[in-house]
């Protein structure tokens, strides 16, 4: 059980049956009375957020959540398919759920699946993916006006800024976090 002493941005509790995670928190000690927490609760199965605030004596569960190592295999419409690495059980996750994840997503990659329940909510990329350029514009040796990036399409069919140097069919390393180049890969 969690106290209210131990709120903190980023912590997960369970209110009515359903996992949340504090977005944002203020504790706040009025001249009389009970201290208040302030927080900002995020919904991890809907997405939804809304304010509450609580005093100090009040007791919350912890989530039943649990992260396991997943292969994605295959998207169908907007279910994507993830097998348990040990088990080799089968989990469908919506594109809801997915999110912009799917921007880096390819066959073969081995995620974390958060589970609250054994139900399947959210999905954590590895840092760092490599990604193969599939388009891009040439670079003339020489050529400094059009700047220091250039776009190029990713084999995921996502877009994302690179050094002119980078040319088609080469391998770099994406940030997942941010959804940036990093460095060219040697192959």
């Amino acid at each position: 059980m969690l106290e209210s002493g131990d709120l903190r941005k980023g912590v997960k509790i369970e209110l009515d049956g359903e996992p949340y995670v504090i977005v944002q928190f203020e504790f706040t000690k009025p001249g009389k009375g009970q201290a208040l927490y302030k927080c900002k609760l995020k919904n991890m199965v809907t997405g939804v957020q809304f304010d509450r605030t609580f005093r100090s004596a009040e007791k919350f569960k912890e989530p039943d959540l649990e992260e396991q190592e997943m292969e994605y295999l295959y998207s169908e419409g907007d279910r994507y398919c993830f097998m348990n690495t040990t088990t080799y059980d089968q989990e469908f996750l919506t594109a809801e759920q997915v999110g912009d994840a799917n921007n880096f997503l390819k066959e073969n990659t081995v995620c974390s699946i958060l589970l609250f329940e054994g139900q399947p909510i959210g999905i954590s990329l590895p840092i760092f993916i490599n990604l193969k350029i599939e388009k891009t514009d040439p670079w003339v040796k020489g050529d400094t006006a059009s700047g220091d990036s250039k776009p190029a399409t990713l084999e995921t069919g996502y877009v994302i800024q690179v050094p002119p140097f980078i040319e088609e069919g080469e391998r770099v390393k994406i940030d997942t976090r941010t959804g940036q180049y990093v460095e060219r890969v040697k192959e």
